[in-house]
């Protein structure tokens, strides 16, 4: 698969966190939320999340996969299908993938963002956690990015499935004006997301994305 012209990237939160992130106007670094006693509905595995605090990101010396924001280039990601399962003996998270939302931004959007705002960012080809996981820093270098295995639905293969976790990554915060669409499992969930955003300024399309979810 050719590079995307217009590459979007997925962050998945659990909706119960969407109100504080409205309340803010930022999604929060992994380092940053440690600082305010975590969100309210953690969704991640807590020795990963510590793990990433030291990994190194070498394109920009000094900093740390843990204290960017980071995204995945796909929805129905390989961390939610973990959700899913719900059997992994690190997750301590148990209630599935109905509550998760995907909040989609445009990548390039997002880049001229943080070069405005003097923000770091990154992408790996793979898991950033993984100490083998390379890193990028240039818009021209996105077709190093395995885009094959990014899209797809079948990832029994390591090889894929490492591929497959790329990531991007946003230093510290990411804007919430930068949410174009949220992804949804349910009207359910729907009408929970349009709730946590009731009076906000920016209020992102919902749609409720079946094809996002395992």
């Amino acid at each position: 698969m050719p590079l995307p012209a217009q590459p979007k990237i997925y962050h998945i939160v659990h909706v119960d966190n969407l109100a504080s992130i409205v309340a803010d106007g930022f999604l929060w670094s992994d380092r940053v939320m440690v600082g305010r006693g975590g969100p309210p509905a953690n969704i991640g595995m807590p020795t990963i999340k510590a793990a990433r605090l030291t990994m190194p990101v070498p394109c920009h010396q000094g900093t740390f996969v843990g204290e960017y924001v980071p995204f995945n280039f796909c929805p129905r990601s390989v961390m939610l299908n973990i959700i899913w399962y719900a059997n992994h003996p690190n997750l301590t998270y148990r209630g599935g993938q109905g509550p998760i939302i995907h909040l989609e931004a445009d990548l390039h959007s997002t880049v001229a963002w943080a070069e405005n705002n003097d923000r770091r960012w990154a992408f790996s080809l793979a898991n950033a956690r993984a100490a083998y996981t390379q890193f990028r820093a240039r818009l021209d270098q996105l077709g190093d990015v395995n885009w094959d295995a990014v899209t797809a639905t079948d990832f029994r293969s390591a090889d894929i499935k490492e591929a497959k976790q790329a990531e991007f990554l946003l230093q510290q915060a990411f804007p919430w004006q930068l949410v174009e669409r949220i992804g949804v499992h349910s009207q359910g969930i729907g009408q929970q997301v349009s709730n946590a955003m009731q009076g906000a300024a920016h209020r992102p399309t919902i749609q409720i994305m079946k094809d996002w979810y395992y």
